[in-house]
């Protein structure tokens, strides 16, 4: 008889990276083997006040002690030394702790926003202590897998970001552009690209010299939504995207052909995908960078829109040149970039064709409702292992 898991998950925050890796595939998990799992959900296990900032020495921890399981996911919002205290009570109530995180945190590169952040707070040795501690440590993509092996003691593998596309923003037709003459190459990113997006800067205008502005639109979204107010604390997302736009649009002049969108709910921002005829995702090559998710190709191939990529991260184990999308090595020269854009630009009929081919292979490998049942599996896998180390140390104790 298959063992039911009592799962509790403990997301690190409610924004988009908690919402792909924790949420939704527990969400669905739930809904999809609920003769398997029984899921629960807790922000705050440990029942931190949030006015004082103190934990209550009498709470009950009755979340915890409920579980089989307990999936932590990323660095709390409400920080390292309370991520890790979350695991270290799991394991004193005698529970399976998996940790999952989507991103390399025991090198932060020179340049990123929370650089100092996270040396000040010391969050990559606590990153490390985690990785230590954990029964389970997943993350997105082989290489992240490689670079921390060294610290994780338990089972380390490899689960995908997935997309749940039952969801309404996955399932609108694809968008007409207003003038079929119009090609529409979207960028969206979040606010922690300053330097990425360094390595396009230039690159719209030089496109639009080489094919004429009249046959080209830049969209770029993930502005923070809504206007400044004047406080410090969350106005500085504003002063990135401005500085973000400055980049981006170096060198345009005349009537604009680009525009700034806002950004949108984790579960809703899918629909952006549809309004573009090529997806960019220029990244810097740094430890941090290469050990990214392929979550782009999930959401433009989606929407059957090539991606046009730097060859940074695991984007190779799905990008094929010119069928699926186009790899910019990274040392390459932004002429480069302007080149394969200017192609794909004038030429819809290939543009289509590559999207139609990674529309294919997204359906198969990023499709939530296909993949998230291998997370059962891994939890079966990893109780055997379990039993298994602990029948192999039992011997070792007897013939001892």
């Amino acid at each position: 008889m298959s063992t039911k898991y009592k799962i509790l998950v403990c997301p690190a925050n409610e924004g988009g990276c908690a919402f792909y890796r924790a949420i939704n595939p527990y969400e669905k998990l739930q809904e999809i083997l609920p003769d398997r799992v029984e899921v629960k959900f807790d922000f705050n296990p440990l029942g931190l006040d949030l006015k004082t900032g103190q934990l209550p020495p009498d709470f009950p921890h009755d979340s915890l002690k409920w579980a089989d399981i307990v999936v932590v996911n990323n660095i709390c919002n409400f920080g390292g030394n309370y991520t890790a205290r979350v695991l270290g009570m799991a394991k004193e109530f005698g529970k399976i702790v998996h940790y999952d995180t989507d991103d390399l945190l025991t090198n932060l590169y020179s340049g990123h926003r929370l650089e100092s952040v996270y040396k000040d707070k010391g969050l990559s040795d606590v990153t490390k202590w985690v990785y230590n501690n954990a029964d389970l440590v997943t993350v997105t993509q082989v290489k992240f897998a490689k670079r921390i092996q060294p610290y994780v003691r338990g089972m380390l593998a490899v689960v995908k970001n997935a997309i749940d596309y039952d969801l309404p923003a996955w399932t609108h037709d694809k968008a007409p552009p207003p003038n079929k003459k119009i090609c529409r190459v979207g960028w969206a990113g979040g606010i922690h690209h300053e330097e990425d997006v360094k390595e396009f800067a230039g690159v719209p205008h030089r496109v639009n010299q080489r094919v004429g502005k009249e046959r080209v639109h830049w969209g770029f979204y993930g502005r923070p939504p809504g206007e400044r107010t004047g406080d410090e604390g969350n106005d500085w997302q504003f002063d990135v995207w401005d500085n973000y736009r400055k980049i981006l649009t170096r060198g345009f002049k005349g009537a604009k052909n680009w525009q700034v969108y806002p950004a949108m709910n984790a579960d809703a921002y899918g629909i952006m995908f549809a309004h573009m005829d090529i997806a960019i995702a220029p990244l810097q090559m740094n430890e941090f960078n290469d050990s990214k998710s392929d979550i782009k190709v999930a959401e433009a191939g989606r929407y059957r829109v090539p991606l046009v990529a730097s060859d940074v991260g695991c984007y190779n184990e799905t990008i094929t040149n010119w069928e699926t999308g186009v790899l910019i090595p990274p040392d390459a020269p932004k002429s480069e970039w302007v080149r394969v854009l200017s192609k794909l630009v004038r030429d819809k009929k290939l543009r289509e064709r590559m999207g139609n081919n990674l529309h294919e292979i997204t359906e198969d490998l990023f499709d939530l409702n296909k993949v998230v049942s291998d997370r059962v599996e891994m939890y079966d896998a990893l109780m055997v292992a379990q039993k298994n180390a602990l029948l192999t140390n039992l011997r070792e104790r007897i013939e001892s």
